[in-house]
């Protein structure tokens, strides 16, 4: 019981760890990504545990949990992105197709 009362007691508090988080679920709404997407409402959930956790002392736990919302924003933040960047690179093939079209009638 003591060990587990002193490995609490020597974690720092996750402050860095709390802003990379709330940054990266900013960043993620600032990309498009839709407020209810399931992702990104995990990565609100973990963050408000993490200081729920943090307000708690149990700053380990808040670390872990701040982590993880870190890595949910930033996973669906990525997917948003590919989707964007996957119907761009389809529109510009088509631009193409079409251009080629056009130099074949033009020729």
């Amino acid at each position: 019981m003591l060990a587990m009362i002193g490995g609490c007691a020597s974690d720092p508090a996750p402050y860095a760890q709390l802003k990379l988080s709330e940054q990266a679920v900013a960043q993620a709404h600032a990309v498009g990504v839709p407020v209810q997407a399931p992702e990104l409402l995990m990565a609100q959930e973990k963050l408000d545990e993490a200081r729920a956790a943090m307000d708690r002392g149990h700053y380990r736990e808040a670390r872990l949990q701040a982590e993880q919302a870190e890595l949910d924003a930033r996973l669906v933040e990525a997917r948003v992105l590919n989707e964007k960047s996957q119907l761009q690179l389809l529109e510009l093939n088509g631009r193409i197709a079409r251009l080629r079209e056009q130099l074949g009638a033009v020729q």
